[in-house]
C-alpha cells in the first residue's frame, strides 16, 4: 500500500490561508455600544471596503441592535449561543425569535430589524456574516442610541 502522506507538500499560505482559533483578532464593535455588549472579527474584507466581507459577530447577553438597516443583503450562520432576530422598525424583544447554532438568518437589503442576545442566556452568540459591502447601517430612529440593553 502506498503511502500518500508522503507525498504532501507544505501548504503554501499564497494559496491557502489559515487562521487557527486562537488567532482570530476579536475587537470592540460598533463605536458608541458599551463595553463588553459585543465584539467582532474581520476574517476577510470589510464592512466598510467594496467587495466580499466575512466577519465573525460575539453578542453578549442583555444587548440587543436598535433597529436598522443595511444597503446590502446579509447572510447569517450562528455558530454558538443563540440569536435572537426579528424585523421591523418597531423594537419588541418579547417578539423575538430565537436562532440556534447551525440556523440561517437572510437579511434583505432596506428591510429594518434588529437582534441581539436575551439577558438569561447562559452563553454569547456567535455569528458568521457574510455579504457584500459597504454595508452602510442606518438606524431607524437616528435620535435614540444603536444598542439597548434587555
Amino acid at each position: 500500500m502506498l503511502d500518500v502522506s508522503a507525498r504532501a507538500e507544505q501548504i503554501d499560505p499564497t494559496e491557502t490561508a489559515i487562521t487557527p482559533p486562537d488567532a482570530i483578532k476579536w475587537s470592540d464593535w460598533i463605536s458608541g455600544f458599551p463595553p463588553h455588549s459585543g465584539e467582532m472579527a474581520t476574517l476577510y474584507g470589510g464592512l466598510d471596503k467594496p467587495g466580499p466581507y466575512l466577519v465573525l459577530m460575539k453578542w453578549f447577553p442583555g444587548y440587543m441592535s436598535a433597529p436598522h438597516t443595511y444597503a446590502t443583503d446579509r447572510l447569517s450562520l450562528v455558530l454558538s449561543g443563540t440569536w435572537w432576530v426579528n424585523s421591523g422598525a418597531d423594537f419588541d424583544p418579547k417578539n423575538t425569535v430565537a436562532v440556534s447554532a447551525g440556523g440561517f438568518v437572510r437579511r434583505v437589503a432596506h428591510s429594518p430589524h434588529y437582534d441581539g442576545v436575551k439577558h438569561d442566556a447562559k452563553e454569547p452568540a456567535v455569528i458568521a456574516l457574510f455579504g457584500i459591502a459597504p454595508v452602510q447601517f442606518e438606524l431607524v430612529d437616528r435620535s435614540k442610541p444603536a444598542w439597548r440593553q434587555v
